[in-house]
């Protein structure tokens, strides 16, 4: 079996010739490192710059000969994504920038008063200030979807294209789709709950409004050659789900549930990214139809063997090995992840091997190297 053989096998309840391997993403720094060289590939803050200043052309030839140095180098990783941020969607060719003025180093301001700065640990420039964060009005009328489409321009997927191209026949290829929608959060975390709290009808309208956007910007969005779908929202904290299992059913379940059989009608395999404790939300994963969770943060209380015992007849599992391992563990304690979930999940073929997020950025490069090297003894 190839790669893309592999990876199929498990999501067609069939026995694969060895457990895959494959990460949510490989982040810029470990990257670098096994090309090296410095790239674009996933460096969040590092192309949002060049992105504000008009190098789009710069990131984009980076990420397509970056990604495929990179997995043909580690050649042992089956899946390779172009549906995750900072690898893969760009803005298009002919784009104009309005980029947000920079106060003092590390720290923007846009024209909306709103501050973005620079965090050196996750490498990543990330909103601080809002000032219209409690004020912003929401509504149907100028939230909700009106019907209409703008087609995207074709070359905002040319490295998604370039890069699904290489591979396509040899691994298994996860890539874009209109939208995931397991949930709308209007105005961010904070603003987006309290709407849930206050006006739970009003939300659910534009909610449903946004499935029925998603839907119709699928085929612009659904790549030829592209076998899955990798869906990030997050739906967790550490301790439970961000909202009540009740709460989600009745506001978000319908059209989550609605866009997972649409990408299967389309052909592709669909798996659900979900940090923190989903402990109480995995039967409306299962009952939605999804075909792999990844993620199975165990600091979280998501042990990946209880899960496995739980759901493995439900839907596959992608993860094992702790992120916190890789970036404040020793190259001992990956190798007792690896050994742990493939001596006791991997026997049974519904699973694939990663980390319980991506490959972080601060990920130790030895520790990166003892999880292929480790699960290479396995196989």
């Amino acid at each position: 079996m190839n790669s893309r053989q592999r990876v199929q096998a498990v999501f067609s309840y069939e026995i694969p010739d060895r457990t895959p391997l494959g990460f949510f993403a490989i982040d810029s720094d470990t990257a670098a490192k096994v090309l090296g060289r410095d790239t674009y590939w996933r460096a969040k803050a590092k192309c949002q710059i060049a992105f504000w200043e008009g190098r789009r052309d710069e990131v984009v030839q980076s990420w397509v000969a970056d990604a495929i140095e990179l997995y043909t180098k580690v050649d042992i990783v089956d899946i390779v994504n172009v549906g995750c941020m900072v690898a893969g969607i760009a803005p298009p060719r002919d784009y104009e920038p309005d980029p947000p003025k920079k106060i003092e180093n590390g720290v923007w301001k846009d024209r909306e008063g709103r501050v973005f700065k620079y965090s050196p640990v996750t490498k990543d420039i990330t909103l601080v200030e809002d000032p219209g964060r409690w004020t912003r009005e929401f509504s149907f009328d100028t939230e909700g979807w009106d019907g209409t489409i703008n087609p995207p321009d074709e070359s905002v997927f040319e490295a998604v294209d370039a890069i699904t191209a290489h591979f396509k026949n040899d691994r298994f290829v996860l890539g874009p789709s209109g939208e995931e929608m397991a949930w709308l959060m209007l105005g961010g975390w904070e603003r987006g709950l309290m709407e849930v709290a206050l006006r739970p009808e009003e939300v659910k309208k534009i909610y449903m409004s946004h499935v029925e956007r998603a839907e119709a910007l699928d085929p612009y969005f659904l790549r030829a050659g592209q076998h899955g779908v990798l869906w990030g929202q997050d739906l967790a904290h550490t301790h439970a789900p961000m909202m009540s299992p009740k709460a989600y059913r009745e506001l978000f379940f319908e059209g989550f549930r609605r866009r997972v059989q649409r990408m299967k009608q389309e052909g592709q395999v669909v798996i659900k990214h979900a940090c923190g404790n989903n402990w109480p939300l995995l039967d409306m994963f299962a009952e939605a139809g999804i075909d792999c969770y990844q993620s199975v943060q165990g600091s979280a209380g998501m042990d990946i063997i209880e899960v496995h015992k739980k759901y493995s007849d439900k839907f596959a599992l992608w993860g094992g090995v702790l992120l916190e391992n890789l970036v404040s563990g020793s190259v001992e304690d990956v190798r007792k992840d690896v050994d742990r979930v493939m001596g006791t999940i991997a026997p049974q073929h519904r699973f694939i091997l990663g980390t319980s997020h991506s490959v972080a950025v601060g990920t130790k490069y030895d520790n990166f190297m003892a999880l292929l090297d480790q699960f290479n003894r396995w196989i």
